[in-house]
C-alpha cells in the first residue's frame, strides 16, 4: 500500500525569551523520519516534552519546521487543509451554539461547494457517528466532558480529511470516559476508513487501537526511537487483550524500552539520616468523642488488629430532589501498616470516602475508627495528597514542606527539622530542586513535593486521591516507583483512590472495588499475593499480575453502565 504521509528528516527548534531578550535554542524535534500508509492507525507514544504536540501540530500546517519536508500524497504541505482534522487535548466549542452548530462550522467553512441538504446531511452523520444524535440541539454546558470531545471528533470528521490528527484527546478524561471515547475511535476508524494519527502517552491505548506505535525519544531533539507492529488481531477487546500472549509480550517491550529511554529514574538517595523524633499527637489534648456503642460490640469479636476501621459509613447529600445516598454501608477493616486501593467509575464514591476518612467531610451515618479514636476532624495525622498540588507557589519546595513539619516536630531542633525535610525531598528525586519555587515546577515535580510533604508528616494515615490523574502515563510510571519506594520505608497505613488497574496492583495489599453511585457500597475486595518491593518490569512477566488484572478489569466491565444493567 502507498504511502499518504511522509516525513523526512523534520527539525524544529524554539528560541526562548528572557526579560526581552533572546535567550538560549531548545531543539524540541530533532530529525523525525516516518511514513504512514493510506487507511492505517499511527499510535504516536512519548514522554511529557518530547515534542508530541509540536510534530502532530508541523503535520497539521499550524507550526512550519525548521528543515525536513512532510509529503501528503507526494506534494509537501503547505500550512493548514481540510484533508488533515485535528482534534485537541483541550476541546474548543463555541459554548453558546449548540452541538449541531458547532460542527456545522466546520462543515460551513470547507464545503462550500455543497448544497445547503448535503451539509445539513453531513453534520447530522457525523454527529451520529460519534453517539450524539440524541444530544444535537444541547448546548456544551449541557454535556459531559467526554460528550465534549466527541462534538471536537464529529467537526473534525465533518471536514472529511485524508488524515485524522488526534492530539491526547482523551487524556483529561476518567478511565471509564476514556475507554467509552477509544471504542468511538475504533468504530470510527472500522467505518470510516480513514488514516488516523494519536498521540498518547498510554501504552494500552496505543496497543488497543493502532496498526503501529512509534516511540519518540526524550527531549530534546527527539526522534522515531523505534516502531512497533501491533500484532494482535482485530477486533480487540479489553478484557480479551489481556490475556493475549502477544498483547502481554508487546507490552512488555515497549515498557522495557520506554524504561531504558528514562534508565536515570526518580527515585533519589539522602544525604542525610532521617532523625530519630516523633511528632507530637495535635490531637491528643482534645476532648475524643465516645465511641459508638456498636463500635464497641463489634470490637469485643476475636479480630485483634483493627487499626482504621470503617463501619457502617453512609454520606448522603441533601437535593433539592430530597436527600441522594451517594456511599452507603461502607465496611472495611485495615491492619497497621496496610495499603488499600480503592477503585471504581467515576462518581462511585471514592473520593467521597477519602475526605470522610480525612476528616474534610462530615460521616451522615456510621463511623471511622483509626488508632481507636474516632475521625471526627482533619488534622497532620492523616496525610492526603489530591490530584491537583495544592502548593503555595510563592515558596520554594523546601519551604512547602517545611509547613507541616514545623507544626507536628515543634520539640525537635532546627537542624533536625530540616534533615527531615532534606530527607524526604532527596527520597523523591528533588535533591537538585530543594529551593525551586513552587510556580517554576512541572506538574509532576509538583506532586513530588506534595508526597515528601506527606510522609514528613509520619502521619497514622496516608491519604492519596488520584495523585498521579493529571499526569502523562510515563511520568505517572515515575511517581509509582517513587511512592512505592518511600512506602516501603515507612509502611505507613495508606489508601489510595485510582482509575489506574495496573496502579492498583502495583500498590497494594488489597484492591477495594466499588459499585457504581448512587448508593455506592464496596462489592469485591481482592487479596494481592505478590512479593514486595515489586518491580514494575518483574510484575510483567508474573501470570499472577495478569490474573489479578483481569479480575479488576472483569468488575470494573461488569458495572460500565451500572449495577442495574449488571443484574439486567
Amino acid at each position: 500500500m502507498a504511502s499518504i504521509l511522509s516525513l523526512k528528516g523534520v527539525t524544529k527548534a524554539y528560541t526562548s525569551k528572557l526579560g526581552g531578550k533572546t535567550g538560549g535554542v531548545t531543539e524540541v524535534l530533532g530529525g523525525i523520519d516516518l511514513d504512514v500508509e493510506e487507511g492505517e492507525f499511527i499510535a504516536i507514544l512519548g514522554f511529557s516534552g518530547a515534542g508530541k504536540t509540536t510534530l502532530i501540530s508541523t503535520i497539521a500546517g499550524l507550526v512550519e519546521p525548521d528543515a525536513g519536508e512532510i509529503l501528503l500524497k507526494g506534494q509537501p504541505i503547505d500550512g493548514p487543509g481540510k484533508d488533515r482534522g485535528l482534534v485537541f487535548q483541550s476541546y474548543s466549542l463555541f459554548p453558546w451554539l449548540t452541538v449541531k452548530q458547532n460542527v456545522a462550522l466546520a462543515v460551513e467553512a470547507v464545503h462550500k461547494d455543497r448544497s445547503a441538504s448535503e451539509r445539513a446531511a453531513l453534520i447530522e452523520q457525523k454527529v451520529r457517528l460519534v453517539g450524539l444524535g440524541h444530544a444535537m440541539d444541547r448546548k456544551p454546558a449541557q454535556l459531559s466532558g467526554g460528550m465534549r470531545q466527541r462534538v471536537s471528533v464529529a467537526r473534525a470528521l465533518a471536514m472529511e480529511p485524508e488524515i485524522l490528527l488526534l492530539d491526547e484527546p482523551l487524556s483529561a478524561l476518567d478511565a471509564l470516559t476514556r475507554a467509552k471515547l477509544q471504542d468511538e475511535i475504533e468504530r470510527i476508524r472500522k467505518e470510516e476508513g480513514r488514516t488516523i494519527l494519536l498521540v498518547t502517552n498510554d501504552v494500552d491505548e496505543a496497543l488497543l487501537l493502532a496498526d503501529r506505535v512509534a516511540v519518540l525519544t526524550p527531549a530534546p531533539s527527539a526522534r522515531i526511537g523505534q516502531i512497533y507492529e501491533v500484532d494482535v488481531p482485530r477486533p480487540r477487546e479489553r478484557e480479551a487483550m489481556n490475556d493475549d500472549v502477544r498483547f502481554q509480550a508487546l507490552r512488555k517491550r515497549i515498557v522495557d524500552y520506554l524504561g531504558q529511554l528514562n534508565a536515570a529514574g526518580t527515585v533519589g538517595e539522602s544525604a542525610v539520616d532521617l532523625p530519630n523524633v516523633v511528632p507530637l499527637d495535635l490531637q491528643a489534648g482534645a476532648s475524643q468523642a465516645r465511641l459508638p456503642e456498636a463500635y464497641v460490640k463489634a470490637g469485643q469479636s476475636a479480630v485483634e488488629r483493627r487499626y482504621l476501621e470503617f463501619f457502617k459509613l453512609d454520606k448522603v447529600y441533601p437535593t433539592p430532589k430530597g436527600p441522594l445516598t451517594v456511599v452507603e454501608d461502607f465496611n472495611l477493616l485495615m491492619d497497621k501498616g496496610e495499603f488499600v486501593s480503592l477503585i471504581g467509575h467515576s462518581g462511585c464514591g471514592k473520593s467521597t470516602v477519602l475526605t470522610m476518612a480525612a476528616g474534610l467531610n462530615e460521616i451522615s451515618r456510621g463511623g471511622i475508627v483509626l488508632d481507636n479514636r474516632e475521625i471526627s476532624a482533619a488534622g497532620p495525622d492523616k496525610a492526603v495528597v489530591f490530584q491537583a498540588p495544592s502548593l503555595m507557589p510563592w515558596l520554594t519546595a523546601r519551604q512547602n514542606v517545611s509547613l507541616g513539619v514545623e507544626r507536628v516536630y515543634p520539640h525537635a531542633g532546627k537542624a533536625e527539622r530540616r534533615d527531615i525535610v532534606d530527607y524526604y525531598l532527596d527520597r523523591v528525586g528533588l535533591g537538585d530542586a530543594k529551593d525551586k519555587l513552587a510556580a517554576e515546577m512541572s506538574n509532576g515535580m509538583r506532586q513530588r513535593v506534595g508526597i515528601a510533604r506527606a510522609f514528613a508528616l509520619s502521619p497514622r494515615l496516608l491519604l492519596l486521591d488520584e495523585p498521579f490523574g493529571m499526569l502523562d502515563s510515563l511520568t505517572r510510571w515515575d511517581l509509582q516507583d517513587v511512592l512505592v519506594e518511600t512506602w516501603n520505608r515507612t509502611k505507613v497505613t495508606a489508601i489510595m483512590v485510582t482509575h489506574d488497574v495496573d496502579e492498583a496492583i502495583l500498590l497494594a495489599d488489597r484492591v477495594v472495588m466499588m459499585t457504581n453511585g448512587p448508593n455506592a457500597t464496596i462489592g469485591k475486595v481482592l487479596k494481592v499475593d505478590l512479593p514486595r518491593p515489586r518491580d514494575r518490569k518483574a510484575l510483567l512477566e508474573d501470570p499472577q499480575f495478569y490474573q489479578y488484572r483481569q479480575e479488576v478489569l472483569h468488575f470494573l466491565a461488569e458495572y460500565d453502565h451500572g449495577p442495574a444493567a449488571k443484574a439486567a
